[in-house]
């Protein structure tokens, strides 16, 4: 059965998206610890991040960076916190978040029922920020 990402991926479950390209995508945590929470995702279905190929582990992380800058740019956070948890979904991913401290990656935390609103803005914010880092073709 194909993992929730896999189904964000192929346009079944809804997602807003910031980053789409051959390899990877990139959208908003459904349940974030902060406003701009982002995952970043393999297209490829692969449970464990340590499977991954060095070429697509090194993509992911690039990616990563990238959204971290546009967060950075966008939201001005202290630090841009990156984790890889791997226990909810089957699905390689990495978190991407804007943290004030550590306290930010409590996955205690997370936001069950986000503002619409609010995420739609920070979601419009990344990728305005990531079209002014010059990427425009990945921004969606």
């Amino acid at each position: 059965m194909a993992s929730v990402f896999s189904r964000i991926i192929a346009g079944e479950l809804p997602a807003r998206f910031v980053w789409k390209d051959a390899r990877c995508v990139a959208f908003l945590s459904n349940r974030p610890l902060r406003p701009g929470h982002t995952l970043v995702v393999p297209r490829e279905e692969i449970d464990h991040w340590l499977d991954l190929d060095t070429d697509l582990l090194a993509h992911v992380v690039i990616t990563a960076q990238s959204i971290g800058k546009a967060q950075m740019a966008a939201f001005k956070p202290a630090r841009i916190g990156l984790m890889l948890a791997g226990l909810e979904v089957p699905h390689a991913h990495f978190h991407v978040v804007p943290i004030r401290g550590v306290h930010d990656l409590d996955f205690g935390n997370q936001d069950p029922n986000p503002d619409e609103g609010m995420m739609e803005k920070a979601a419009e914010a990344i990728r305005a920020e990531l079209k002014l880092l010059g990427f425009a073709e990945a921004a969606s």
